[in-house]
């Protein structure tokens, strides 16, 4: 009996350790199977979406407008005549389709005499393709505006032409509903099309069937972002009444006459160290010149090595221009020159004398001045400036100033055209609105918009009836208040028109002639709608697309959810985004990792409808709640919200984003806030790095890419706007290199060694302090990179690294997964 007894016992032990293993199976994340699922995910979600992604072109001269519609059997082009409310094909598809087809056949070669040349041309049973004359492709200006950089050498002669590409043979025939075209634009008459295919520039004539080859796109000449114009060079400029030249000659401004040929120096000051640059602007009666005298500053450069270059063994040594807080700075003036009478005008610097910049001559219509804008070093003061081309005074129209930065990226001026007011922007009542300004007095006339709510852009100025169109957040009450919509108001202040009223992030284009719009709009939980409106009043004209998102929720597709809670203050809310995996099981506890891009500058938390988010999705689906929001110290909200940043860039909002994850958390118990991550890149590389240092006791783990870590090592322009000028006491104190002793956590530090944008020894000095102060950490250096969340080997070490940290769990061979 006893025997039974321990067989009975052990057998229901037994059953009881496979039953705790089963449950333990069950609620294991971070397996191989959630990798597979978590790498299929894109191509899972991918064309799942239809009827959605509506990007009008709005056809000149005409009330016409065409879009791609995404269908099931593929894409479709369409033609909308708003004024008729009615839609039809925009092309003939299958005959463009079969036309495109013959390009992949194999040849036929015929003989044809073109001004004495013998050109291969392509026969064709759907419709011809022959070679542009030289003629032909320069065509008129208006045409090169429509289409693409044509060759310059292609003007010349008929033998600078492009033959017809060699393309592929025996290639099956293109498909009319996946053509593979793109820059595709059309004429007023709707018959003719010019498109890029195979990297050769098209023109098909619709109705005869006639493709001709324009020759090989160009490569864009692209300028490092961070290399400044060489202000010694320039095109000599000719005055609008076309009589006299006027250029640079060392470094001093010279004039010449077109009929004589006779030159002389307006200037005889300028040296190398002190020239004058050669961007030279006429007065309008061709009677003046205006020109900055400018003080060049030493360049600093940044330098890295390429380790593994694709076409030597041997590494190379590369370096860009790349100014960093602190630097010194060219020193500009404007200076004015008659040139019949040689009097020069030579202002006080008393207004612009500590610059950031000072930009732009634009003379007004009656040739007596010159406005020009000057940015204080530090931006605390912004001020646009007009010089008299007579005196040589400078006086003061618009001035903004701020304890901590004037926003000069939100910047908006436009000089109306009857020379006596200026519609500007600013920030100044805590929100960002327009004014109307009187240029004589300088003095506002009034202020245009008003209330607690950020104009985001302005689209259309119409002088003529004094309206202006705009796009704003923040003016409906009780929804996310970074929904942009779009509203008309007239110089005065009265008659605000919202354009736009559904709830969503709209975004509108408007027609040349502004009497329709196309609105677009969606959240991120919604599908997109679009539908043509008047632009006067916002009235629907006719219905256009709803977005068909069957497939992708039967794909295991689940919206994200907006989620709201108070901040810091426990008054003003935060706004962001929870993401879940697809297989979410309540039951279960899920670590929570928040993605951050701080910034400041802008506002960051996705608001429209997309069908994959690559930051979150696929990281969810290890077994995590990834979240992202918008804190303090970003923008479109009031300027005392974005103003948290200033000298600050450690803050990164933090206290408000702890107080979102404890509210969300408080609602979901499910959210694990023991187990909280961070990752980010570039500012908020710097972010999560911050986190792990700073608020260790919530941040468990960080993933920190390509980081501005030390904020002295980073861009110039970007940092002395958020943290100061001149470089103080805050730069260290909210430096990771100085506070890389402070870490206690886990953290992976990401740096592409070509990184171009934020210095890759901003990453590498915080891994010499982690080194010094004997921190366990990890680094990874990706040989040929730029600036990089880290590729795809990133992401997956990304993965990993919460995997083993937060989960606890060791992460699948690499081999196996995919």
């Amino acid at each position: 009996m006893k025997q039974v007894k321990r067989q009975v016992a052990a057998c229901i032990g037994l059953c009881a350790v496979l039953a705790f293993m089963n449950v333990d199976k069950l609620l294991a994340q971070g397996t191989l199977e959630d990798y597979q699922r978590a790498y299929s995910l894109h191509d899972k979600f991918s064309n799942k979406v239809f009827y959605g992604n509506v990007r009008p072109q709005w056809i000149v001269g005409t009330d016409k407008f065409w879009y791609v519609r995404d269908t099931p059997q593929g894409k479709e082009y369409v033609l909308v005549d708003a004024t008729k409310k009615k839609r039809s094909p925009l092309f003939n598809q299958e005959k463009l389709a079969k036309s495109l087809s013959t390009l992949n056949s194999p040849r036929k070669e015929m003989a044809t005499e073109l001004s004495g040349q013998t050109t291969p041309l392509l026969a064709s049973s759907f419709g011809s393709v022959t070679k542009a004359r030289g003629e032909a492709i320069s065509a008129t200006s208006a045409q090169r505006e429509e289409s693409w950089r044509l060759p310059a050498s292609s003007t010349a002669s008929v033998q600078s032409v492009h033959t017809v590409a060699p393309l592929e043979k025996g290639k099956k025939d293109v498909d009319a509903m996946q053509l593979p075209i793109s820059f595709l634009s059309i004429n007023a008459t709707l018959d003719t099309l010019k498109f890029v295919y195979k990297d050769h520039k098209w023109t098909y004539a619709e109705r005869k069937g006639v493709l001709t080859d324009n020759g090989k796109v160009e490569k864009p000449n692209m300028r490092y972002w961070a290399e400044n114009l060489d202000e010694n060079k320039g095109e000599p400029v000719v005055s609008p009444d076309g009589k006299r030249t006027a250029y640079i000659k060392n470094s001093n401004v010279y004039v010449k006459d077109n009929q004589s040929d006779k030159e002389k120096a307006l200037s005889f000051d300028g040296s190398p160290g002190e020239f004058y640059a050669a961007q030279i602007v006429w007065s309008p009666d061709s009677k003046k010149v205006a020109v900055m005298k400018v003080r060049p500053a030493e360049k600093r450069y940044i330098y890295f090595i390429e380790s593994s270059p694709t076409d030597q063994l041997q590494p190379k040594l590369h370096k860009r221009e790349y100014a960093k807080p602190g630097d010194a700075l060219p020193v500009r003036c404007p200076c004015v020159f008659n040139v019949e009478t040689g009097q020069t005008a030579i202002p006080s610097t008393e207004l612009f004398n500590t610059q950031f910049e000072v930009r732009g001559l634009e003379w007004d219509a009656d040739s007596k001045t010159v406005m020009f804008e000057y940015n204080q070093r530090g931006h605390q003061v912004y001020r646009v400036l007009e010089l008299s081309a007579g005196t040589g005074k400078v006086r003061t129209v618009i001035e903004e100033t701020s304890k901590t930065f004037v926003n000069y990226n939100r910047y908006f001026r436009r000089d109306l055209s009857n020379g006596k007011e200026i519609i500007w922007m600013s920030e100044r009542d805590n929100w960002n609105h327009l004014y109307l300004y009187n240029r004589q007095t300088g003095r506002v006339e009034n202020q245009i918009t008003k209330g607690p709510w950020y104009v985001r852009e302005v689209m259309h100025i119409d002088e003529a009836n004094r309206l202006i169109y705009f796009s704003a957040n923040g003016m409906a009450k009780g929804e996310d208040p970074y929904l942009v919509r779009y509203y008309r108001i007239h110089f005065d202040g009265s008659g605000l028109t919202c354009l736009t009223p559904e709830e969503g992030m709209h975004q509108a284009t408007f027609s040349p002639d502004m009497k329709y719009l196309v609105d677009t709009y969606s959240l991120v939980n919604k599908a997109p709608v679009a539908v043509l409106r008047e632009a006067k009043n916002g009235k629907i004209v006719m219905p256009l697309e709803q977005a068909d998102i069957t497939k992708l929720v039967e794909a295991g597709w689940k919206a994200p959810e907006v989620f709201c809670a108070k901040g810091r203050d426990h008054q003003t809310d935060m706004w962001g985004i929870i993401v879940r995996p697809t297989n979410f099981d309540p039951s279960k506890k899920y670590p929570v990792i928040e993605y951050i891009y701080a910034g400041p500058g802008s506002q960051y938390t996705p608001k429209s409808f997309i069908a994959y988010n690559w930051n979150m999705s696929s990281l969810a689906e290890l077994g995590f709640i990834v979240v992202q929001l918008d804190a303090m110290g970003t923008s479109f909200r009031s300027k005392a919200f974005e103003d948290v940043c200033y000298k600050n860039l450690k803050d990164a909002g933090f206290p408000d984003r702890m107080e979102w994850i404890k509210a969300a958390a408080a609602k979901y118990p499910y959210m694990d806030i023991d187990r909280v991550g961070i990752f980010g890149a570039s500012a908020g590389g710097q972010e999560a790095a911050d986190a792990v240092l700073l608020h260790p006791d919530f941040y468990k783990a960080a993933y920190s890419s390509c980081g501005c870590q030390d904020n002295r090592m980073d861009k110039m322009w970007w940092n002395e706007q958020w943290m100061g000028y001149p470089i103080g006491k805050q730069y260290e104190e909210c430096s990771n290199v100085v506070n890389a002793h402070l870490l206690k956590r886990p953290l992976m530090l990401v740096v592409g060694e070509m990184d171009d944008n934020v210095d890759p020894s901003s990453t590498m000095q915080v891994v010499n302090a982690l080194i010094k102060a004997n921190k366990d950490f990890e680094l990874v250096v990706i040989p040929g990179s730029n600036h990089t969340m880290g590729g795809t080997y990133g992401e997956h070490k990304r993965y990993d690294f919460f995997v083993r940290h937060l989960l606890n769990v060791t992460p699948p061979a690499w081999d196996l997964v995919r």
